[in-house]
């Protein structure tokens, strides 16, 4: 071999080498940094569904000291009859009514005289139900139109126009 391929085949090792060491280098490096990287994902979505968690608990702590103050107020508060009172958005009442769809009675559209409390404004009824009673006063007899959402769930009611015949009882106070 002359001189110049020598030289150049020392040069060719040189490089060779240096690149083995490089990727062994990045080998090293990945040999570790993979796992951890993984590890801090995992961690990561620990920590998130962890939060997630807690701020579920929150909200459904704080709805549930919504619904247990909105009871406490029924059952504190004592059902007050005088006619003069009306009935204003927050306010809970209790009712009777009887829903009927073209003129007929449908299940569970009755409350057989037993009264239901509701929270006017907490839209646990159905659309427009109890923006209805607002205004009116205990004793009262109402007629609350309102139509079933089409998917309610019962395929009797999806959909249909159904009025309820709606007696105000008293305003808790």
């Amino acid at each position: 071999m002359n001189k110049e391929n020598r030289k150049a085949a020392k040069e060719r090792r040189a490089k060779e080498r240096e690149h083995e060491a490089k990727v062994a280098h990045y080998q090293k490096i990945w040999s570790w940094a993979g796992p951890a990287l993984i590890v801090v994902v995992i961690v990561g979505l620990i920590i998130a569904s962890v939060l997630d968690s807690k701020r579920l608990s929150a909200k459904s702590a704080s709805e549930d000291t919504a619904a247990s103050s909105s009871a406490s107020t029924s059952a504190s508060a004592s059902l007050q009859t005088d006619t003069s009172l009306t009935i204003e958005d927050g306010d809970t009442v209790n009712i009777d009514y009887v829903g009927s769809i073209d003129g007929v009675e449908f299940e569970g559209g009755n409350t057989k005289g037993n009264g239901a409390d509701l929270v006017i404004g907490s839209h646990t009824y159905i659309d427009d139900f109890e923006e209805q009673l607002i205004g009116h006063h205990p004793g009262d007899s109402v007629d609350v139109t309102v139509t079933f959402p089409e998917d309610y769930g019962k395929d009797e009611l999806n959909g249909k126009e159904a009025l309820f015949k709606v007696t105000i009882n008293g305003i808790y106070k």
